[in-house]
């Protein structure tokens, strides 16, 4: 119930964030040119909150449905203007700045994710070094010469600190269907060329998160020993004799190598007497523990308040900080929305020629899930949520489909040609195709959720 309310709350922070942001776009454009402002509206219909500021009176509301927002401005064709305002109405304006003012929403939140990307550059994000981990037989890696334990250090010239560097990479050259190089370091400390095609990899596997598994390799593990550092007081392993830096061998006669599977031993022994051989000081004990039963979850687990000996430059060996200085993090975050633009654009052409499933689109579920997700983990990853959602609603702004901004622009690109502006009747017909068009798009999105939730 709590992943629920915070998924929900996520996901109206972060649409509300993201269309005040369009919206501000469209509004300050307009102010800029003079255009009278009737109301600036986050959601639509039935009003939760109004405030009117300004020599304009401009009606500033909160709506109850927040799934979009709009800038109502002085215009003759939704009423009557006095002819002292008409200079401020928008129908007025000659057609640079009305392109301008239109414009605006979808470069705003363009802008929002450079500013969320540079964010994170400079502050830098804690990643897991692209080591690889086990390889499948005869699969694309293996024929390609990658090994377990090699590191990728680049492909196609562009650096791979990260394991979210090199998927970021990946993913893009694979809805191109390229040809990469990637640049591996193994643990003998030589670096060799591998070069794999990644045309045999399909959009929607890819959309389907199993990226890796198609190429047949996998992230590696971080392996913890199974040796017990903190020991909590008054719990199982306290009362059991257990002893910081005792090291377990094995449990109930099995076989222990990782602190991993120590701890699932626990966890599905709840109130179970166990076991435990282990080596303290060069010597063999044998000792039986009888963990906690505690709820988690609805489900009743095991535990004996211990907890892991981590040796100092373990997780150094497996982990990375990537972060860069002012300018360049400008430089890189810019490099970032335009990637992911263009990726947009891309993926949504393959859907529309049938290379790509609609399995790709992500509805308002999948999306307050992923919201929750990401703030779940930290605000560095609901700040990268959200301008991955910024840069998806400027590609999707800007589309020439009536109803939206890039209808709007389209109209007007018409207009600078024929010299007049698109006759009425057609604007309407537009319309029309607008919303329908729209509504099967939202529809197959919802689709896509209920599949996803039925698994």
């Amino acid at each position: 119930m709590i992943d629920i309310l915070q998924s929900i709350a996520a996901f109206i922070v972060a649409l509300g964030v993201l269309i005040t942001f369009h919206e501000l776009g469209h509004y300050w454009v307009a102010r800029y040119f003079d255009v009278k402002i009737l109301r600036f509206s986050i959601g639509f219909g039935r009003t939760i909150y109004k405030k009117t500021i300004g020599q304009d009176d401009t009606e500033f509301v909160i709506a109850a449905l927040p799934l979009g927002g709009y800038v109502r401005m002085l215009d003759e064709r939704e009423g009557q203007v006095n002819k002292e305002e008409l200079p401020r109405s928008f129908n007025f304006k000659p057609l640079w700045q009305r392109f301008a003012i239109v414009s605006a929403g979808p470069i705003f939140n363009f802008i929002f994710a450079v500013f969320a990307y540079w964010i994170i550059f400079v502050v830098g994000v804690s990643g897991l070094k692209p080591i690889i981990g086990e390889i499948e037989f005869m699969s694309i890696s293996d024929s390609a010469g990658l090994k377990s334990g090699q590191e990728i250090i680049s492909i196609n010239d562009n650096k791979t600190l990260t394991w979210a560097a090199a998927i970021d990479i990946l993913v893009k050259h694979t809805v191109n269907q390229d040809v990469i190089n990637l640049i591996v370091i193994g643990k003998d400390g030589l670096k060799r060329d591998i070069e794999i095609d990644l045309s045999q990899i399909s959009i929607n596997e890819m959309a389907e998160g199993k990226l890796l598994e198609a190429l047949g390799m996998s992230v590696v593990k971080l392996k913890i020993p199974a040796i017990i550092g903190k020991i909590l007081s008054g719990g199982a392993a306290e009362k059991s004799g257990l002893l910081e830096h005792d090291e377990i061998i094995a449990v109930n006669g099995k076989l222990t190598k990782s602190w991993t599977q120590w701890v699932e031993f626990i966890r599905n022994n709840p109130g179970e007497k166990i076991s435990v051989e282990l080596l303290r000081s060069d010597n063999i004990v044998n000792i039986e523990v009888i963990p906690d039963s505690i709820q988690s979850g609805g489900t009743i687990i095991g535990r004996i308040g211990a907890a892991a000996y981590v040796a100092d430059g373990l997780f150094d060996s497996y982990f990375v900080v990537e972060s860069y200085q002012i300018q360049y993090a400008l430089l890189k975050s810019i490099k970032k929305t335009w990637e992911m633009s263009v990726l947009t654009l891309q993926v949504l052409g393959r859907m529309l020629v049938g290379d790509a499933s609609v399995k790709n689109l992500s509805g308002p579920v999948s999306i307050a899930q992923y919201a929750g997700q990401s703030a779940g983990i930290g605000l560095l990853a609901f700040i990268s949520f959200m301008a991955i959602v910024s840069v998806s609603l400027g590609v999707l702004n800007l589309l020439p489909v009536p109803l939206l901004d890039g209808g709007h622009l389209m109209y007007y690109i018409v207009e600078s040609i024929i010299r007049k502006p698109v006759p009425e009747a057609i604007q309407i017909f537009g319309q029309k195709i607008g919303i329908v068009l729209l509504l099967g798009l939202m529809s197959i999105a919802f689709y896509t959720d209920i599949v996803r939730l039925l698994g």
